[in-house]
């Protein structure tokens, strides 16, 4: 991970106000995945929360959530946006994860992460932390996510008191960067903040496999539900397999 954490505080209240379409979408989808872990009453863990958007849905829904971010900024926005949830700032994969019946990440963070070599040993942490036939459902971004914008144009967003723009590149294969620059009105002046964001993109049809390695029956599945989610990220939906670790 970065030094200095992604989404600082201007970009993660952006975020949060102008970017929760993405958690609508996946909510229904995740929480029919999540059915049988609620009727047990399991704790579902959520990395990369962000500013709760899916915690609210899931904690809506009946379930006793652990949410987490890397973001200091976002775990402040959660905790006030969700005050019903447990809000933690941890780090994959160098923080340990408590045990949990269920695992969710949405929002690609784990492509957040700085090459595959942490991917695979975020994998490995959460592998061990998911309990007995507990639920696995993260979404990842595939190569296919950058060759889809590889020549794409800067794009702008506004609220009322925001703009953000943000260009996009793919350095290498392997390597999604997002330049953002935003402009934030206070009184009546305007701030401006910058961050650039690198995503690593992987061949998703090898988790799978890697998962099954480590006691994880997983698939690749274009959606958790009927959503339809951009070209190039997917879902991958998980069980462990009874009689495996731990």
């Amino acid at each position: 991970m970065p030094t200095v954490p992604y989404y600082r505080e201007h970009l993660a209240r952006i975020h949060h106000e102008g970017f929760a379409f993405h958690a609508d979408a996946v909510a229904p989808g995740i929480l029919e995945l999540l059915r049988p872990v609620l009727d047990r009453d399991g704790l579902v863990m959520e990395i990369g929360c962000g500013s709760g958007l899916l915690t609210k849905y899931l904690v809506d829904a009946g379930h006793r959530v652990l949410a987490t971010d890397a973001s200091p900024a976002m775990v402040e926005l959660a905790r006030a946006h969700v005050p019903a949830a447990s809000v933690e700032v941890l780090r994959v994969p160098d923080d340990p994860l408590p045990p949990a019946e269920a695992i969710v990440s949405v929002g690609h963070p784990l492509s957040y992460l700085d090459d595959e070599e942490q991917l695979n040993q975020a994998l490995l942490a959460i592998a061990d932390a998911l309990g007995p036939e507990g639920v696995l459902a993260f979404d990842i971004c595939d190569l296919d996510w950058g060759v889809a914008r590889s020549e794409q144009p800067p794009a702008v967003w506004f609220g009322e008191d925001w703009v953000l723009t943000t260009r996009f590149s793919v350095p290498e294969p392997t390597r999604f960067r997002r330049e953002m620059t935003m402009f934030v009105r206070e009184g009546d002046l305007w701030r401006r903040d910058d961050e650039t964001h690198d995503n690593v993109l992987v061949d998703t049809s090898q988790i799978p496999t890697f998962l099954d390695r480590i006691g994880i029956a997983a698939e690749i599945r274009p959606a958790f539900g009927d959503e339809l989610l951009p070209v190039g990220l997917v879902a991958v939906v998980g069980r462990r397999r009874r009689g495996t670790k731990p």
